[in-house]
C-alpha cells in the first residue's frame, strides 16, 4: 500500500495491512542502523514512517500491534553482546530541581548522621555529564572488562569496544590490585558535528543529539566502527576494590586522574548547601561553553567513612543527590485529552501533542495528573497556572525535567480557538463503563469494576512481570497484550498453566506470529523456573494500592514466610485484633497501607485469585543478612526517646543489618526497647509488659559498638 493514501480514507483493513507493513520496514531499518551501522533510508524517511505509523495508531488504537515501533523506548538494545554482572550495583541517582532540595538534602544527610546544623559537612560537586555510563574492571593493573549500566545488576560486556576509547587506560600503574572504575562515556560537540558531517557525506543517518551518538557508538557488534567514532571518557566513581584508594571523595577521583584517567576540572569541594548552590550556578553558567552536554550538577558527601554510614536506599545512595537544569521548554498545539485507566483502576489524563523537540527529545505525549490539574486548580483548590484550564486546541507550554515524563507548564489564552471548550472528566471508566469514583481526599478518579475491567486486568499483569516482580524471559508487556487479547492469560495463576491448557503450549505458540519453537520452548522453561519465588517479590507483584518494592521487603523480613503473612492479613481485616497491631507497629508501614493490604485480602475475588496464584508456587522467605554472631537476629526491636550517639535513622539501619526486626511500638511481641531521654509512653508500656529495656550504651554494648 504506497503511504501517500491518506490516513483518514483508510479503512480498518487497509489499517491493519499498512501497521504491519509500517513494522516489518521500521523493525529492518532499525536492525540495520543499530545492529549494522549500514542504514538504508535517511532520517527524514525513517522519522515519516515513525509519523505515519503514530497516526495510525492514533486513529485506530485498538489495531496497535504488540511489536508496534510506538511502543520501542530509546535506543533497541544491541543483540550479540554478552551479559556482566555488577560486582557493587549501579545505582541511579536521586534527583532535584531546585535550591530547596538541596537544602533539604543536606538536613536528611545530617539528621541521619545525627549531625547538628552548626557540624562542619563537606561535599563534592561536579557537572553530570550527559551520556552513557560505564564501569571498567583492573586486576593486577590490567583491563579486563568492561560493561554498561543495563538494569544496574546486569550490563552489557563491551570490553573490546571500550579499549578503542582512548580515555581509558589498558594498564594501570600504582592501583590497587581490584579496582573497577566507573564513569560517563561522552561525544564532544566538535566530534559530534565531525561525525555527522562524515555520516552525511557517506549517506549514512546522523545523530539528534551527541548521547545518543555516544550510546550507539559504544554498543556496536564490530570494534572497529567503535574505533572510527570518537568518543570520551570521564572517570567520577568507583565499584569493586581491594583496597581504598583515599578517605575522600575528592581525594579518591584525584587519584584515579593520578592513574591515568580524565577526571572532570569542575570537580570542587563545597562546605554545606550554600557552597553547593554557588558551584551550581557556576557551572550552569559555563555549559555553553563547556564542549560537551551535562545536565545538572552532583553533589557527594566528600567523607567515605560517612558514605559508608548512609548507605543506600532500595535504588539510591543517600550521600549524593544529582541537581538537575532547569526543564527544557516548548511550545505546541495540544490536539486531544485522552484517558488511561491503571492496574490500580486510576483514571490518568494524557496531552495528545502536535510533535515538538524538547531537549533534543521529540515530544508529543504529556502527562496531565488528574482532573483538577485540567480545571487549573490544585487538590486544595487553590488555582494554578494563574486558574488557566487546558483545553484542546490550546496552545500549550511542555516541559522535561531530566528523564520524567512530560509536562504542561501553562497555557498561552490569547491563542485559544474560539470554539475551544472546558474538558470534562469522564465519571464512567472508558474501559468498561463501571462507575468511577472520586474519594473523599483522593486527588484521582478511579474505576470501581475491578478484575472485569480489561485496562485494569493488563495492568497488573503487566506489574506482576515487571522486573523486580516475577521478570519472567520472554514475557513483557507486549505479550502480555497479546496473549490476554487471545484469551489465554486473564489473571497471573494462568501464566503457570498455560502449558498444561495447551497439552505441551508448544504448537499453538510456536505457530504465532513473531514466535518459532525455540522461543516457545524458551518461555515455557522460563515460566516453570519463577515458580520459586522470594516472599518479596511476590508480595510486590499482587501490585497491592500503597504497596511498593521497599514496602514488600520490609513486610517479608517481618513475617518470614507466605504463610504467616497471608494468616496476618486475613486477621488485620478486624482492626481489633493483635495482628493489626503488629502491621501497624512495623516501621514504615502506616495505616493507609495497612488498609490496602487487609481490604485486599478481605475480597473474595481477589483472595480467590491470590490463592490460585500461590497454589502453582513455592515461595521462599526474602534472603535475610549474615547474622550468625547477631545477638538481636531475630528480635522486635523499639527505639523511643532521643539517643545521642547515633540517629534514629542510623540506629534502625544497624539493627535490621543485624537481623533485627524495628517496630514503630511496643507490644506482647516486643523483645527490646532501646529507650534514650525522653522515652515516655512507649518505655512506660515496656515496663508495663516486663519487656526488657536499655539506654543507647546498653544497646551499643549489646551490638559490640561500645
Amino acid at each position: 500500500m504506497a503511504d501517500d493514501i491518506s490516513i483518514e480514507a483508510l479503512t480498518e483493513a487497509q489499517a491493519r495491512a499498512e501497521l504491519a507493513r509500517l513494522a516489518a520496514e521500521i523493525a529492518h531499518a532499525d536492525a540495520l542502523y543499530h545492529g549494522a551501522d549500514a542504514p538504508e533510508i535517511s532520517d527524514a524517511d525513517y522519522d515519516r514512517l515513525k509519523r505515519r505509523n503514530k497516526a495510525i495508531e492514533a486513529r485506530f488504537p485498538h489495531l496497535v500491534r504488540a511489536d508496534s515501533p510506538s511502543l520501542q523506548v530509546g535506543a533497541r538494545p544491541a543483540e550479540g553482546f554478552a551479559k556482566l554482572h555488577h560486582a557493587v550495583p549501579m545505582l541511579s541517582l536521586e534527583n532535584a530541581f531546585d535550591d530547596e532540595s538541596i537544602t533539604d538534602f543536606d538536613a536528611s544527610v545530617r539528621k541521619f548522621l545525627g549531625l547538628g546544623p552548626q557540624t562542619p559537612l563537606a561535599y563534592t560537586a561536579e557537572p553530570k555529564i550527559d551520556g552513557l555510563s560505564l564501569s571498567l574492571r583492573y586486576e593486577g593493573g590490567r583491563l579486563v572488562s568492561a560493561a554498561t549500566r543495563g538494569d544496574g545488576a546486569v550490563g552489557e560486556n563491551v570490553t573490546e569496544n571500550a579499549r578503542t576509547i582512548d580515555d581509558i587506560p589498558q594498564r594501570l600503574t600504582g592501583a590497587p590490585d581490584l579496582l573497577e572504575v566507573r564513569g560517563e562515556v561522552y561525544m564532544s560537540h566538535p566530534d559530534f558535528a565531525a561525525l555527522n558531517a562524515r555520516q552525511r557525506e557517506t549517506g549514512g543517518k546522523t545523530f539528534a543529539n551527541p548521547r545518543n551518538a555516544a550510546a550507539g557508538s559504544l554498543r556496536q557488534l564490530d570494534p572497529e566502527i567503535t574505533r572510527a567514532r570518537p568518543l570520551r571518557f570521564f572517570a567520577y566513581a568507583w565499584g569493586a576494590l581491594s583496597e581504598p584508594l583515599a578517605e575522600t571523595q575528592g581525594a579518591a577521583i584525584a587519584r584515579l586522574g593520578e592513574l591515568g584517567f580524565s577526571v572532570n576540572p569542575l570537580t570542587a569541594r563545597c562546605d554545606g548547601p550554600v557552597e553547593m548552590l554557588a558551584r551550581y550556578r557556576e557551572i550552569e553558567a559555563q555549559r555553553a561553553t563547556l564542549g560537551y552536554d551535562i545536565d545538572g550538577v552532583v553533589y557527594k558527601v566528600d567523607d567515605l567513612g560517612l558514605q559508608a554510614r548512609l548507605g543506600f536506599r532500595s535504588s539510591t545512595p543517600r550521600w549524593a543527590i544529582a541537581h538537575k537544569f532547569p526543564a527544557e521548554l516548548a511550545w505546541t498545539r495540544l490536539e486531544g485529552i485522552d484517558i488511561q485507566v491503571g492496574r490500580t483502576g486510576a483514571l490518568s489524563p494524557v496531552a495528545r501533542l502536535s510533535p515538538v523537540t524538547v531537549g533534543g527529545v521529540v515530544v508529543s505525549n504529556a502527562t496531565l495528573h488528574n482532573e483538577d490539574y485540567i480545571a487549573g486548580r490544585a487538590a486544595s483548590g487553590e488555582a494554578i497556572r494563574g486558574g488557566k484550564d487546558i483545553r484542546v486546541g490550546d496552545w500549550v507550554q511542555v516541559y522535561r525535567a531530566g528523564d520524567v515524563i512530560p509536562k504542561i507548564a501553562d497555557v498561552d489564552l490569547p491563542k485559544r480557538p474560539e470554539d475551544a471548550v472546558p474538558f470534562v472528566f469522564p465519571i464512567r471508566c472508558p474501559e468498561c463503563g463501571s462507575d468511577a469514583i472520586r474519594e473523599e481526599g483522593d486527588a484521582v478518579r478511579r474505576c470501581t469494576g475491578g478484575m472485569i475491567c480489561p485496562a485494569q486486568a493488563v495492568e497488573k499483569l503487566k506489574h506482576f512481570v515487571s522486573r523486580a516482580a516475577f521478570d519472567i524471559d520472554g514475557l513483557g508487556a507486549k505479550q502480555i497484550e497479546l496473549f490476554f487479547a487471545d484469551g489465554w492469560i486473564r489473571e497471573p495463576a494462568d501464566i503457570f498453566t498455560l502449558a498444561e491448557r495447551f497439552g505441551s503450549g508448544l504448537q499453538q505458540l510456536k505457530n504465532r506470529e513473531g514466535w518459532g519453537e525455540k522461543s516457545a520452548a524458551k518461555l515455557f522453561a522460563a515460566i516453570e523456573a519463577r515458580r520459586t519465588i522470594p516472599l518479596n517479590r511476590l508480595i510486590f507483584a499482587l501490585g497491592l494500592r500503597h504497596v511498593g518494592e521497599a514496602a514488600s521487603r520490609l513486610l517479608a523480613l517481618h513475617y518470614g514466610t507466605w504463610r504467616e503473612f497471608e494468616a496476618a492479613m486475613c486477621a488485620a481485616v478486624d482492626r481489633s485484633n493483635p495482628a493489626w497491631d503488629d502491621l501497624i507497629g512495623i516501621d514504615g508501614v502506616g495505616e493507609v497501607m495497612a488498609t490496602s493490604l487487609a481490604t485486599a485480602f478481605a475480597q473474595e475475588a481477589e483472595r480467590a485469585s491470590i490463592d490460585r496464584l500461590v497454589a502453582h508456587l513455592d515461595v521462599e522467605p526474602v534472603a535475610r543478612p549474615e547474622t550468625a554472631d547477631s545477638p538481636v537476629a531475630g528480635k522486635t526491636v523499639v527505639f523511643t526517646g532521643t539517643l545521642e550517639r547515633m540517629s534514629r535513622a542510623e540506629a534502625k539501619a544497624r539493627a535490621e543489618a543485624l537481623g533485627a526486626k524495628v517496630s514503630g511500638s511496643v507490644s506482647a511481641r516486643t523483645d527490646l526497647v532501646v529507650a534514650g531521654p525522653g522515652a515516655g509512653s512507649k518505655a512506660k508500656r515496656a515496663a508495663e509488659l516486663g519487656i526488657e529495656t536499655l539506654d543507647e550504651d546498653g544497646w551499643l554494648a549489646l551490638i559490640g559498638q561500645a
